[in-house]
Protein backbone atom coordinates (compact mmCIF):
# COMPACT_ATOMS: atom_id res chain seq x y z
CA UNK A 1 0.00 0.00 0.00
CA UNK A 2 1.47 3.67 -0.95
CA UNK A 3 2.30 5.45 2.10
CA UNK A 4 2.69 9.19 2.21
CA UNK A 5 5.80 10.81 2.82
CA UNK A 6 6.56 12.88 5.51
CA UNK A 7 6.37 15.72 3.47
CA UNK A 8 3.22 14.71 1.94
CA UNK A 9 1.73 14.75 5.31
CA UNK A 10 2.36 17.60 6.69
CA UNK A 11 1.68 19.61 3.16
CA UNK A 12 -1.90 17.65 3.17
CA UNK A 13 -2.42 18.66 7.27
CA UNK A 14 -1.71 22.42 6.39
CA UNK A 15 -3.59 22.73 3.88
CA UNK A 16 -6.73 21.44 5.60
CA UNK A 17 -6.19 23.27 8.54
CA UNK A 18 -5.91 26.21 5.81
CA UNK A 19 -9.61 25.38 4.52
CA UNK A 20 -11.24 25.09 7.87
CA UNK A 21 -10.15 28.38 9.04
CA UNK A 22 -11.49 29.90 5.66
CA UNK A 23 -14.75 28.18 6.42
CA UNK A 24 -14.52 29.52 10.11
CA UNK A 25 -14.54 33.18 9.01
CA UNK A 26 -18.03 33.47 7.69
CA UNK A 27 -20.02 32.25 10.95
CA UNK A 28 -23.71 32.04 11.69
CA UNK A 29 -24.78 33.39 14.73
CA UNK A 30 -28.28 32.55 16.59
CA UNK A 31 -31.13 34.68 16.46
CA UNK A 32 -32.10 37.06 19.51
CA UNK A 33 -33.91 36.96 22.46
CA UNK A 34 -37.71 37.87 22.04
CA UNK A 35 -40.35 38.93 24.67
CA UNK A 36 -43.43 37.45 25.15
CA UNK A 37 -44.88 40.55 22.82
CA UNK A 38 -42.61 40.06 20.44
CA UNK A 39 -43.28 35.95 19.97
CA UNK A 40 -47.12 37.05 19.39
CA UNK A 41 -46.99 39.47 16.45
CA UNK A 42 -43.98 37.85 14.76
CA UNK A 43 -46.29 35.15 14.79
CA UNK A 44 -49.30 37.41 13.30
CA UNK A 45 -46.43 39.21 10.84
CA UNK A 46 -45.72 37.87 6.84
CA UNK A 47 -43.61 35.73 6.56
CA UNK A 48 -40.73 34.67 3.60
CA UNK A 49 -38.51 32.03 3.78
CA UNK A 50 -36.65 33.16 0.51
CA UNK A 51 -33.32 33.22 2.45
CA UNK A 52 -33.45 30.19 3.57
CA UNK A 53 -32.65 29.71 -0.86
CA UNK A 54 -29.91 31.52 -0.58
CA UNK A 55 -27.00 31.28 1.98
CA UNK A 56 -24.84 34.01 0.24
CA UNK A 57 -27.76 36.37 1.84
CA UNK A 58 -28.00 34.97 5.05
CA UNK A 59 -26.89 36.99 8.51
CA UNK A 60 -23.54 36.17 9.04
CA UNK A 61 -20.51 37.12 11.97
CA UNK A 62 -17.43 37.87 9.14
CA UNK A 63 -14.11 39.42 9.04
CA UNK A 64 -14.45 43.31 8.70
CA UNK A 65 -13.21 44.76 5.22
CA UNK A 66 -15.28 47.96 5.83
CA UNK A 67 -12.26 50.58 6.59
CA UNK A 68 -14.36 51.39 10.08
CA UNK A 69 -13.16 49.59 13.29
CA UNK A 70 -15.21 51.90 16.29
CA UNK A 71 -17.20 49.17 17.72
CA UNK A 72 -20.62 49.99 17.11
CA UNK A 73 -20.82 51.62 13.79
CA UNK A 74 -23.05 50.99 11.01
CA UNK A 75 -22.20 50.96 7.46
CA UNK A 76 -24.87 50.71 4.46
CA UNK A 77 -23.91 49.30 1.19
CA UNK A 78 -26.88 49.79 -0.91
CA UNK A 79 -25.38 48.52 -4.27
CA UNK A 80 -24.28 45.03 -2.53
CA UNK A 81 -27.79 45.49 -0.25
CA UNK A 82 -26.03 44.38 2.98
CA UNK A 83 -25.59 46.42 6.17
CA UNK A 84 -22.50 45.80 8.27
CA UNK A 85 -22.64 46.17 12.17
CA UNK A 86 -18.96 46.64 13.77
CA UNK A 87 -18.56 44.48 16.51
CA UNK A 88 -15.12 45.11 17.05
CA UNK A 89 -12.17 46.06 14.68
CA UNK A 90 -11.88 42.35 12.96
CA UNK A 91 -15.22 41.47 12.78
CA UNK A 92 -18.78 42.29 11.38
CA UNK A 93 -21.67 40.91 11.71
CA UNK A 94 -23.68 41.28 7.74
CA UNK A 95 -27.61 41.55 7.25
CA UNK A 96 -29.51 41.57 4.11
CA UNK A 97 -31.38 44.76 3.31
CA UNK A 98 -33.48 46.24 0.90
CA UNK A 99 -32.20 49.76 0.51
CA UNK A 100 -34.28 52.80 -1.60
CA UNK A 101 -34.96 52.45 -5.04
CA UNK A 102 -32.35 53.66 -7.44
CA UNK A 103 -34.15 57.58 -7.37
CA UNK A 104 -34.32 57.73 -3.57
CA UNK A 105 -30.61 56.01 -2.37
CA UNK A 106 -28.79 58.37 -0.74
CA UNK A 107 -25.46 58.84 0.46
CA UNK A 108 -23.59 60.28 3.68
CA UNK A 109 -23.40 60.20 7.59
CA UNK A 110 -26.15 60.08 10.13
CA UNK A 111 -26.17 59.09 13.75
CA UNK A 112 -29.20 56.68 15.60
CA UNK A 113 -31.27 59.71 17.43
CA UNK A 114 -34.33 57.53 18.53
CA UNK A 115 -35.28 53.64 19.10
CA UNK A 116 -38.69 52.28 18.82
CA UNK A 117 -40.34 49.20 19.66
CA UNK A 118 -42.93 48.24 17.09
CA UNK A 119 -43.26 52.01 16.02
CA UNK A 120 -46.22 53.44 14.45
CA UNK A 121 -45.82 54.78 10.58
CA UNK A 122 -46.85 58.22 9.84
CA UNK A 123 -46.73 58.13 5.80
CA UNK A 124 -45.03 61.12 4.36
CA UNK A 125 -46.27 63.63 1.07
CA UNK A 126 -44.54 61.02 -1.14
CA UNK A 127 -45.73 58.48 0.30
CA UNK A 128 -49.14 59.86 -0.03
CA UNK A 129 -48.84 60.83 -3.26
CA UNK A 130 -47.96 57.12 -4.37
CA UNK A 131 -50.89 55.66 -2.09
CA UNK A 132 -53.63 58.66 -1.47
CA UNK A 133 -56.20 56.48 0.76
CA UNK A 134 -52.94 55.81 3.15
CA UNK A 135 -54.57 56.59 6.54
CA UNK A 136 -53.09 59.71 8.56
CA UNK A 137 -50.72 56.96 11.15
CA UNK A 138 -50.34 53.58 10.85
CA UNK A 139 -50.60 51.66 14.71
CA UNK A 140 -47.21 49.45 15.30
CA UNK A 141 -48.12 46.02 14.70
CA UNK A 142 -47.41 43.04 12.18
CA UNK A 143 -48.65 44.95 9.53
CA UNK A 144 -47.22 48.26 9.78
CA UNK A 145 -44.56 48.62 6.60
CA UNK A 146 -41.90 49.30 9.68
CA UNK A 147 -41.89 45.87 11.33
CA UNK A 148 -40.44 45.06 14.60
CA UNK A 149 -38.07 47.75 15.22
CA UNK A 150 -36.99 51.07 14.20
CA UNK A 151 -33.79 53.14 14.19
CA UNK A 152 -34.27 56.82 13.66
CA UNK A 153 -30.92 58.65 11.43
CA UNK A 154 -30.60 61.94 12.93
CA UNK A 155 -28.10 64.62 10.99
CA UNK A 156 -25.02 66.42 12.68
CA UNK A 157 -27.58 68.96 13.84
CA UNK A 158 -29.47 66.89 16.10
CA UNK A 159 -32.53 66.71 13.24
CA UNK A 160 -34.71 64.14 11.86
CA UNK A 161 -33.86 63.27 8.78
CA UNK A 162 -37.07 61.25 8.14
CA UNK A 163 -34.96 58.22 7.80
CA UNK A 164 -34.97 54.75 9.13
CA UNK A 165 -33.63 51.49 9.61
CA UNK A 166 -36.36 49.31 10.13
CA UNK A 167 -38.56 46.02 9.83
CA UNK A 168 -40.87 45.33 7.23
CA UNK A 169 -44.52 43.61 6.85
CA UNK A 170 -43.28 42.74 3.10
CA UNK A 171 -40.29 40.28 3.89
CA UNK A 172 -39.89 39.01 0.59
CA UNK A 173 -38.65 41.92 -1.00
CA UNK A 174 -35.52 42.44 1.67
CA UNK A 175 -32.87 41.75 -0.91
CA UNK A 176 -34.48 44.85 -3.64
CA UNK A 177 -34.01 48.54 -3.93
CA UNK A 178 -37.90 49.07 -3.58
CA UNK A 179 -37.81 51.95 -0.76
CA UNK A 180 -38.23 55.61 -0.96
CA UNK A 181 -34.56 56.06 0.99
CA UNK A 182 -35.34 53.95 4.24
CA UNK A 183 -33.23 50.65 4.81
CA UNK A 184 -35.67 47.70 5.30
CA UNK A 185 -34.42 44.56 7.31
CA UNK A 186 -36.14 41.29 7.96
CA UNK A 187 -38.01 41.65 11.03
CA UNK A 188 -35.49 39.07 13.34
CA UNK A 189 -32.54 40.84 11.89
CA UNK A 190 -33.75 44.38 12.89
CA UNK A 191 -34.78 42.99 16.26
CA UNK A 192 -30.98 41.80 16.75
CA UNK A 193 -29.77 44.87 15.24
CA UNK A 194 -31.51 46.93 17.91
CA UNK A 195 -30.47 45.53 20.76
CA UNK A 196 -26.71 46.06 19.37
CA UNK A 197 -27.26 49.63 18.75
CA UNK A 198 -26.47 52.38 21.06
CA UNK A 199 -28.29 55.68 20.88
CA UNK A 200 -25.57 58.16 19.25
CA UNK A 201 -24.19 55.73 16.84
CA UNK A 202 -22.51 56.64 13.65
CA UNK A 203 -24.36 55.13 10.36
CA UNK A 204 -22.16 55.35 7.22
CA UNK A 205 -24.13 55.39 4.09
CA UNK A 206 -22.33 54.50 1.15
Amino acid sequence: MFKLSRVLKACVAACVSLAAAACNTYTSFPDPSLSKRDVELLALAPQSFSRDLDPARARIRMPNSTGEKTPGTIIIDNEARFLYFVEDPQTVLRYEISPGMESHQWRGTATIGRKVEWPSWTPGKEARSMAPGLPATVAGGPNNPLGARGLYLYDERGRDTEYRIHGTNEPEMIGHPVSLGCIRMHNIDVIDLYARVQLGSKVIVR
